[in-house]
């Protein structure tokens, strides 16, 4: 039912624009006559408000690195420090061990000191 009724509209509507026909209206086209005298000058018009301020406009992008600087100048000597405190004595030592004994000499001949 619902099919039938969507196309008995259809059909109706085909056939009442078929039968139809409008005729086209006709075209009026303006002549325009000559031209009349110049008119006087109008008087100066009066001046416009002044417009309103623009915004601000955007920030500028962030500057490049910098050069790497120039090494500095090589620096004084410094002042000789203080001689440190004097340490502690230390403890003695202990006695060697006794010698061997040597062997003995050639037995040589009689020195004779003269006293000065």
């Amino acid at each position: 039912m619902k099919y039938s009724i969507l196309l008995l509209a259809l059909v109706g509507s085909i056939g009442l624009t078929a039968c139809e026909r409008q005729a086209a209206a006709p075209v009026v086209v303006a002549v325009p006559g000559p031209a009349g005298a110049t008119g006087a000058t109008g008087a100066t018009g009066d001046t416009g408000s002044t417009g309103n301020t623009g915004n601000t406009g955007n920030t500028g992008s962030t500057g490049s690195t910098g050069e790497t600087g120039s090494t500095g100048n090589t620096g004084s000597t410094g002042a000789a420090g203080y001689d440190g405190a004097k340490g502690d004595t230390g403890k003695a030592g202990k006695t060697g061990a006794t010698g061997y004994d040597g062997a003995k000499g050639d037995t040589g001949g009689t020195v004779i000191v003269v006293p000065k």
